[in-house]
């Protein structure tokens, strides 16, 4: 009996470890996949490569994620949802909206400057000629449309209106407005100070706006 518990136990060890290697490996060739494609782009994407810089066997991405779409499909699912889960907490905090806007700037040029941006927008120009991988997309692209309405609502109610807004019609264009703003910059525009001046002057006319409710 005491055999048998011994082996039950030892096997539970075991498959503990087994599944903690794997979450390991699966983080590490997450990981390397954002480095490649920051590196190397969408279009030069090697899973041989991903796989090197993992420092695993090429098959364990075939095992963890099916095929190279499948891994691009959960990097991009990881990659976004991070990306949401700290602009809700940023926006569930109690500082105003005009310095919530001053800090998704900040976040925007971090992004950047990190090539977070590149390759988010890498995975989205693939949805455009890939329907699994746009359905991906849009279906992402929903979360931010919920919380950027979330936010407009919050503040509709706050301020007694939007204007000639509706509180999804102003999260779409806001939506949009960091999308286009995002694109621009990732081609290396000449006048990409002046945009991202702009972004941030923004802020000023919701601080304005502030200053007057109160």
């Amino acid at each position: 009996m005491n055999q048998l518990q011994e082996t039950e136990t030892t096997d539970h060890i075991a498959s503990d470890g087994q599944r903690a290697k794997a979450v390991q490996t699966r983080r590490a060739l997450l990981a390397a996949a954002e480095q490649c494609l920051a590196e190397d782009g969408f279009a030069a994407l090697s899973t041989r490569r991903v796989a090197e810089r993992a420092e695993v066997p090429l098959s364990q991405i075939h095992y963890h994620f099916g095929s190279k779409q499948g891994l691009l499909l959960a990097l991009y699912e990881h990659l976004n949802l991070g990306l949401l889960e700290r602009q809700r907490a940023m926006f569930a905090t109690e500082l105003p909206l005009s310095q919530q806007w001053d800090l998704a700037c900040d976040y925007l040029d971090r992004d950047i400057a990190s090539g977070f941006v590149r390759v988010l927008n890498e995975l989205t120009a693939a949805g455009w000629s890939n329907p699994e991988i746009a359905e991906a997309v849009r279906r992402n692209m929903r979360g931010w449309l919920e919380l950027l309405t979330e936010v407009a609502e919050r503040e509709q109610a706050r301020l007694g209106g939007l204007g000639p807004f509706t509180a999804p019609g102003l999260a779409q264009l806001v939506g949009s407005l960091f999308m286009g703003v995002e694109a621009k910059l990732l081609l290396g525009v000449e006048d990409a100070a002046t945009i991202l001046q702009s972004l941030r002057a923004i802020g000023v006319v919701i601080k304005r706006m502030e200053d007057n409710q109160n």
